[in-house]
Formats: structure tokens, C-alpha cells, sequence
């Protein structure tokens, strides 16, 4: 049975010490948010990939929509913002090789060892010793330094996924169990670039990575995207029983040496283990666009702020190197459609701003799709970099990835929010529609920091994801169902999760998606028609960042 459009009756508390306007947001439709999620997850978008004609045919529905809806355009004129990428594609040739204790080791390419190469360069060929750099972190606000002043210049740095994990002295050291922004393999290989390394190779575990070793495998056996500028000659992944086997030639015990870099006077190891590295690779400069539209404020002086909406409209396009075979049509499935992750929150962006131009806030509401979030949040690195509203005025980042299509939920997750005065105004708009919020748990799989928000939060302005209850280990969301079924149907979407079946139904109940989606226009509302910008709990390691 079709769900009856959503009717919130949300009068929005504007915090503490109330402000004497009072203004409700307005409602997101159902049928609006369904008939664009539909069509953005058919296979005629082709999957909506970085670099491939799907992801063009997307920018110019969102742009054209945009105009439809009423959306004011960036200054400059149009919808889009442009997004300088490098492509990289590993050639046939390829070769990685060690040498230690007298033995040549020459791991297979996607099962033993991945890599590739951000240095723009088509064509590489060196030689350098490999030096463990334990988890390669430098946090001088952890009085934790992996390099000790070494020099790695011309090394290739090889180290661990995640960061120093608690001990019973310091049992919050790097947030505890949580994840930090130093977990990350992005940090990591920012890093190495910074320290002028020859490269960079992190030992793939599950536990401290949170995903199987096939996620970095596909990843690096399509083509990978950057921003524009430098990069390591060489990056890539161990898989661990390839690193347990390098260790041990080069007369190291893989353990002891990861005991050792849970330690603060840790020193870098020299593995006494060289490698031959040959790269071939397809280098190619892609054009790709962010689309933003403003709805402007009606404050003569708040107008000047912004809350921003943002959500990735890319997901991983059409496998042109899929060969056609057997399938339920006598043929392959090569399209990626990406209809929860992320045409769901393309969707929901659109429902939202259709309602958001028919009645301003007091400041002004920026909607934001970003590109190539699936390629390492490039889209939204690039918006902070050339915001449409200064950094300094911008209030929140508010974004929505991966939506609940399995029905309405009993609360409403917001991850990240408790950094932040963001969580008291979430709970205040959360009781206004019958909803709380879901419990603060670790977040173990480091999901705060892989998704657009993350590069607004890393800029210093509060953001998080809208959620719900609970993180799962690829980074995606549980929610809190009234029915079992609809709770084992959420969880069923990990098989889902980056493959070719992410597609859409007809017969998905978006009565939850929906009320996600009113959460989070009446929290920019709240956010919008408040009299103070919202800011990080003290303490908070993105509250020190100057905006």
C-alpha cells in the first residue's frame, strides 16, 4: 500500500533563550522524493560514475531541477562548481617486487598485494627500502609522533590501518576503541605525501580496517581519482599474510613489531627489505562538477550566514571492463545503480529544496550534491576549498547518505553531533516529531570521517551525517524499527553495499526516508531561524580550527 504523505506539525525551538521568531519548516513530499530517486537509480544514469557519461547525464538533471525548483544560482552564474580530478588507471606491465634475506618476492596483484600511483606520472620505475612506520601518525595533541624527525625521503613507508589503540593508563588515548581522522587510510597517505616519501603501503587486516580485503582490491582495479597536484610515486595495500611473509625475510616478526608501535617511544624499523617498483599507468584530467543551489536568507543580517544540505550524487558508474555473460536477461549486470547509496540522499536533497524556496529561513540555505564522494570525498573537499558562503559563516553542514527505504523508524541516529551544540538542537527538534535520538556509541569503523561532512568538520565548521541508530561495520546505517522484518531488511543491504544490485524497487516503503529527510530540513530550519551559529563542544578536536 502506498504511504500517505508525511504531515509534520514541528514548531522549532530556536535553543536557549528562545528567539521571538517562530517558524516552521515546511513539508517534504513523498511522491516528489520517489519519482527522482527512481529515476536517478535507472539504468539510464548508467550508474552515475566520476568520469564516465552517467555522471554527466546526473549533473545535468540536478542543475535542471535546480532551475525548476526555483534554486538561486552560485555567484558567477549556473549551478555548477567546478571540480578539477586526475584519473589513474594501472596498465598491464605492472610490477611491485621485494628483495630480503636473499629471496626475491613478487606478491599477486589483487590477492598479495594493490597499488597505484598519485603521482600524475604515466610511467615509473625506482627502486627504494621499505621503513615500518607503525601506525604513521603525527598527533602533537596526543604527544604521539610514528617518525621521531626520520627522514623518509626516498622510502616507502609501510604501516598499520587504524590508530594506537587504549590501555588501561590511557584508555582514551586517540578516542579509545572510536576511530580518529588518523585511522584513516586517506590521513595516511596525506601524510606520506607531506613527509616527501617515496610511497606508502598499509597492511590490510579486517579488525583494523573494518572492511574485507576485497573492498581496497576492486578499488584499485578500476580507475582511481584525486584532486588535482601531488601525490605518492606509489600507494597501496599489503594483504597481511603478504606483509607477515615480507617481515619474516627481512628477519622481523610481524607481531612483535606491531606490539611495539602501541608504544609512544616508537622509532621507525628499517625492514631491511628492498623493492622494485614499475609502474604503467593511464593518466587523464576529468572535468566533474558539484551542483549547489541557494535559497537566500530573509534576515537583512543573518542572510549573510548559511546552513548547508549537501549530498554525493556519484556512485561507481558503469564496469566497461565487465565482459558480457549469462544473466537473468542473458547478459551481465555492469551498472552500479547506487540507488540507496546515494540516489536516496540526491532524492531527498531535491524534496527538500523544492519546499525550502516556497518559505526562506533567516539565513540562507545552501544545497550542495557534491561529486566523486565514493572517490575520496573530492567533491566536498573541493566546495570547502571554494565555499559558496565563507567558511566563517557557514552555521552547519547537514548531509544524508544512504537512506532508510524499509519504513518509519522509533529514532533518529546523529552520529558526530554530540561534538557539537548541533546535538542539543537535534534532540530539541527530534521530541518535536515524536522521535529521540538514538544512543552515542564508539564509532569503531571510523564512519564519521568517510563521509562530505567530514571535510566541513575538518574545516572547522559543525557537521555530521543524519543517520540513525546504529553504525554497521562498512560505514552504512541500522535503524530502530517498530517490525523485525523491516530491521532485518536494513541489515540485508550490506550484501547490497557497493555492488550492481544496489537498485531500486518499487515496493520500498519511503515513509521512513521521508521523515529522515523532514528531520533534517526542520533541523536546518532550527539552525537557520536561530540567533546564534551553532559551535563545538569544548574540547572537540575540530573546535581548535580556525574558520
Amino acid at each position: 500500500m502506498r504511504p500517505s504523505r508525511l504531515a509534520f506539525a514541528l514548531a522549532c525551538t530556536l535553543s536557549a533563550g528562545a528567539h521571538a521568531q517562530h517558524q516552521q519548516a515546511p513539508t517534504v513530499s513523498e511522491s516528489v522524493l520517489r519519482g527522482h530517486l527512481a529515476f536517478l537509480a535507472d539504468d539510464l544514469f548508467e550508474g552515475r560514475g566520476t568520469g564516465q557519461r552517467g555522471g554527466d547525464l546526473a549533473v545535468r538533471y540536478l542543475e535542471t531541477q535546480a532551475a525548476i525548483i526555483g534554486l538561486k544560482e552560485i555567484p558567477g552564474g549556473g549551478y555548477r562548481q567546478k571540480v578539477e580530478i586526475e584519473g589513474t588507471k594501472l596498465l598491464p606491465g605492472s610490477a611491485v617486487s621485494f628483495q630480503a634475506g636473499g629471496k626475491r618476492f613478487a606478491p599477486e596483484i589483487g590477492k598479495g598485494i594493490v597499488f597505484g600511483t598519485g603521482s600524475g606520472r604515466t610511467q615509473l620505475s625506482f627502486e627504494a627500502p621499505l621503513l615500518f612506520v607503525g601506525y604513521g601518525v603525527s598527533a602533537p595533541e596526543e604527544k604521539w609522533d610514528d617518525y621521531k624527525g626520520v627522514d623518509v625521503k626516498g622510502k616507502i613507508l609501510v604501516m598499520m590501518v587504524n590508530d594506537p589503540q587504549p590501555t588501561a593508563d590511557e584508555p582514551n588515548r586517540f578516542a579509545g576503541k572510536a576511530y580518529t581522522w588518523y585511522g584513516r587510510w586517506l590521513y595516511k597517505f596525506e601524510e606520506a605525501v607531506r613527509k616527501g616519501a617515496a610511497g606508502v603501503l598499509l597492511i590490510h587486516t579486517l579488525p583494523s580496517s573494518s572492511y574485507p580485503w576485497s573492498v581496497p582490491a576492486n578499488g584499485f582495479s578500476h580507475e582511481r581519482f584525486h584532486l588535482a597536484g601531488p601525490g605518492n610515486p606509489i600507494e597501496g595495500w599489503l594483504h597481511e599474510d603478504t606483509a607477515r611473509e615480507l617481515f619474516a625475510a627481512g628477519g622481523f616478526d610481524l607481531d612483535t613489531l606491531r606490539a611495539q608501535a602501541e608504544r609512544r617511544d616508537f622509532r621507525p624499523v628499517d625492514l631491511k627489505i628492498g623493492a622494485r617498483v614499475d609502474l604503467k599507468s593511464a593518466i587523464r584530467m576529468v572535468e566533474q562538477y558539484n551542483v549547489v543551489g541557494i535559497v537566500p536568507g530573509t534576515d537583512p543580517k543573518l542572510k549573510a550566514q548559511a546552513v548547508v544540505y549537501s549530498s554525493h550524487w556519484d556512485h561507481m558508474g558503469i564496469d566497461e571492463a565487465a565482459q558480457p555473460g549469462a544473466g537473468a536477461q542473458g547478459r551481465q549486470d555492469r551498472i552500479y545503480n547506487g540507488a540507496i547509496d546515494n540516489a536516496s540522499g540526491t532524492a531527498a536533497l531535491l524534496a527538500m529544496a523544492a519546499e525550502a524556496v516556497k518559505k526562506p529561513a533567516r539565513r540562507t540555505q545552501v544545497f550542495l550534491w557534491p561529486a566523486a564522494e565514493e572517490q575520496g570525498l573530492l567533491g566536498s573537499a573541493a566546495y570547502v576549498k571554494n565555499p559558496v558562503v565563507p567558511l566563517a559563516q557557514t552555521a552547519a553542514d547537514l548531509n544524508l547518505d544512504s537512506l532508510n527505504f524499509v519504513g518509519k523508524t522509533k529514532d533518529i541516529g546523529v552520529p558526530g553531533a554530540e561534538r557539537s551544540t548541533l546535538y542539543d538542537t537535534a534532540a530539541t527538534v527530534a521530541k518535536g516529531m515524536g522521535l529521540k535520538l538514538a544512543p552515542t556509541i564508539p564509532d569503531l569503523s571510523g564512519a564519521y570521517f568517510r563521509a562530505d561532512h567530514f571535510n566541513f568538520a575538518k574545516a572547522g565548521v559543525p557537521a555530521f551525517n543524519v543517520g540513525s541508530a546504529v553504525f554497521s561495520g562498512d560505514g552504512h546505517f541500522e535503524f530502530a524499527h517498530e517490525h523485525a522484518a523491516s530491521s532485518r531488511k536494513m541489515v540485508g543491504f550490506k550484501k547490497d553495499y557497493h555492488q550492481v544490485s544496489d537498485e531500486y524497487s518499487p515496493g520500498w516503503d519511503l515513509s521512513g526516508m521521508v521523515q529522515q529527510a523532514q528531520f533534517t530540513l526542520n533541523l536546518g530550519y532550527a539552525v537557520a531561524n536561530a540567533p546564534a551559529m551553532p559551535s563545538w563542544k569544548k574540547g572537540d578536536p575540530f573546535g581548535s580550527v580556525k574558520r
